[in-house]
């Protein structure tokens, strides 16, 4: 093993990766090098996942721009995402200026240099995510080492978003309205959906408190915009929603199920499903009727549990309502008060299952 030293490009100290193996290949024509995963406190599917890159440096047959990017030529291998309508690779922006900056100096004047990336277990863990769902095909997305930075469980980020919110609150322009929209699919349906980004606040995990703040902080509608599988935590109470500290569900949707009065047997098949999602199109092909009313019933009870929270706090004048979208990223429900919200907004609930 050796450490391989990098520049994380948003802080002056570098970081030592571990190279557990590395060879030349291909008669010496290639060089292949494999480490693994660190996640952090972000005790996900990715930590220790095994990564190989295998590089090359090719003569280009055309006049390269030393000032553009066509010096660098990405390749997904397998197990790497890749974006379904364009099949090109999908990777953070981070992901992208961490790798530019960190092999530019290697590759000589009229080469290229030919990077593929190469996650073995890729595609099998990918089953265990939303990518498929939300436009990444064939693997995981390549995000790239920036858990110092976007640790969507640390308590830095919270204090960060809090800072965004009231932010937002203060401007003379703000009237009351804000929408919190769980993660990177949640800001970009809303912003597909018409609503105004000076209006909306991406949230991580930490929805207890932001709910508090934002009452706060002045304001007087809010919406919350998540994937089914996120916000049905909060029908159960659970105000932290990284997955390492509580998840919990299928019993809280197993538990609406009991409420809703919904026949043994399907309150069987939702307990033994393997995801909310999965447990979505079992009710959806067995009853579309009995499915639509369980998941109002649980934007309603994220409303409620929402508001019951926020009253432990103080007492503000604030509504809260929820509008849930599933993995195909279409706003399917909504309790009472986002109903009345996305009527204001202009926005259309998509009933078709």
């Amino acid at each position: 093993m050796c450490m391989q030293q990098i520049n994380l490009l948003h802080t002056h100290e570098p970081l030592l990766v571990p190279v557990v193996s590395a060879a030349l290949i291909a008669e010496g024509r290639q060089a292949i090098a494999i480490c693994h995963a660190d996640s952090g406190i972000n005790l996900d599917i990715t930590r220790g996942l095994e990564i190989w890159a295998c590089v090359q440096l090719q003569r280009s047959l055309s006049k390269i721009d030393q000032k553009s990017d066509s010096w660098l030529k990405l390749v997904a291998g397998m197990g790497v995402g890749k974006y379904k309508e364009s099949g090109d690779l999908c990777l953070s922006d981070f992901a992208r200026d961490l790798l530019y900056g960190n092999l530019r100096s290697f590759v000589p004047e009229g080469m290229i240099l030919r990077v593929e990336l190469i996650f073995p277990s890729g595609r099998e863990l990918a089953k265990r995510t939303s990518n498929e769902a939300f436009g990444v095909i064939e693997g995981l997305a390549l995000i790239g080492t920036q858990a110092e930075a976007q640790i969507s469980a640390s308590p830095d980020q919270l204090q960060r978003t809090i800072e965004k919110l009231r932010s937002k609150c203060a401007k003379s322009s703000f009237n009351g309205a804000l929408t919190f929209v769980i993660g990177e699919n949640g800001l970009d349906l809303a912003l597909k959906s018409g609503l105004s980004a000076d209006y909306i606040l991406k949230v991580g995990n930490w929805l207890g408190p932001l709910l508090v703040a934002a009452a706060d902080s002045g304001v007087q509608n809010l919406l919350l915009l998540g994937y089914h599988g996120k916000l049905v935590k909060l029908a159960g109470g659970i105000f932290h929603t990284h997955h390492h500290l509580a998840d919990g569900r299928l019993e809280v949707l197993t538990a609406l199920a009991v409420a809703e009065g919904i026949p043994f047997h399907l309150i069987q098949v939702i307990s033994k499903a393997v995801s909310v999602e999965a447990a979505l199109l079992e009710l959806e092909g067995s009853d579309p009727v009995i499915a639509k009313n369980l998941w109002k019933r649980i934007s309603s009870a994220v409303e409620q549990r929402s508001a019951a929270y926020v009253s432990q706090y103080g007492s503000w004048s604030i509504e809260i309502g929820a509008a849930l979208f599933d993995r195909q990223r279409r706003i399917r429900w909504a309790g009472p008060f986002a109903c009345k919200q996305l009527e204001v907004l202009g926005v259309v609930l998509n009933t078709k299952s």
